[in-house]
């Protein structure tokens, strides 16, 4: 009985084709070796991008602080401009109701008298945006040629224009901090690069290990001694190489540093 179960088992085992049967000792061992040393120098090349991108996470996040530097730099002078041009508006405002009232009671002379005051100050301190936006002519309203007539004609025009606060259009408020705003959105472009790069380089490690894994695996086939053992193992190493290659292809590359320019 036991001879009879002893070559059905054998007639069993002749019957089974052996795992990868096509890779004899010799196949075996250059595969390996080839795959060896393709997982080698891919293992290095994600290295080398993943300390690229290291390298341009920390130059975006340097430009990144600057460019942030500069344009806090440049809001804190808007601020400064705004609060300027917002006394200056007081002040002509103040010289209006002067004028305004000194037209109400016909003193002639009170109103000529701040008309040169309003006239002077404006020269001196108006910029041209704000004279274009409450409307009031530097060259029309100083050319020596019925000044204050033409002066008390923008005060009680219809428009309002010289009544209204500049300061209530949104637009013209924001227009001092274009600049600033500027410079702040390139700062946090520049960041969100930084960050993308620290993401990317962080794949980039993963990437090494897997390919780290494979190497193991691969360097260890000819410790065992069993055919269908180093083959196991061999097909283990190349399902990680393949994985780590997928996965690789998938990150983007630096977009500068090194070979990337």
């Amino acid at each position: 009985m036991a001879e009879e179960k002893a070559k059905k088992e054998e007639k069993k085992t002749e019957g089974k084709k052996p795992f990868l049967a096509f890779l004899d000792d010799n196949k075996l061992e250059i595969v390996t070796v080839i795959l060896l040393g393709i997982t080698a120098l891919l293992t290095a090349w994600a290295s080398y991008v993943g300390s690229i991108h290291g390298g341009n996470q920390a130059t975006n996040y340097a430009t990144s602080n600057n460019l942030s530097s500069d344009g806090n730099a440049l809001y804190n002078s808007a601020v400064q401009s705004l609060t300027q041009d917002m006394d200056i508006w007081n002040t002509i405002q103040d010289f209006e109701i002067e004028i305004m009232y000194a037209d109400s009671v016909n003193d002639q002379a009170e109103v000529e008298a701040y008309v040169w005051k309003l006239q002077w100050f404006c020269m001196d301190n108006l910029s041209d945006d704000m004279a274009a936006l409450i409307g009031y002519d530097q060259e029309g309203f100083n050319d020596g040629v019925s000044d204050t007539e033409d002066i008390l004609a923008w005060i009680y025009d219809e428009n309002g224009k010289a009544i209204v606060s500049p300061f209530s259009d949104p637009e013209f408020v924001d227009s001092y901090f274009v600049d600033a705003n500027a410079k702040l959105d390139e700062a946090q472009a520049v960041l969100e690069q930084g960050q993308q790069d620290n993401a990317n380089g962080d794949k980039f490690s993963l990437v090494s290990v897997i390919y780290s894994v494979a190497l193991f695996l691969l360097g260890i086939v000819g410790v065992f001694k069993n055919q269908t053992n180093k083959k196991v193992v061999l097909v283990i190493s190349m399902v990680c190489l393949l994985i780590a290659v997928i996965f690789m292809i998938t990150i983007p590359l630096p977009a500068s540093g090194g070979i990337f320019g």
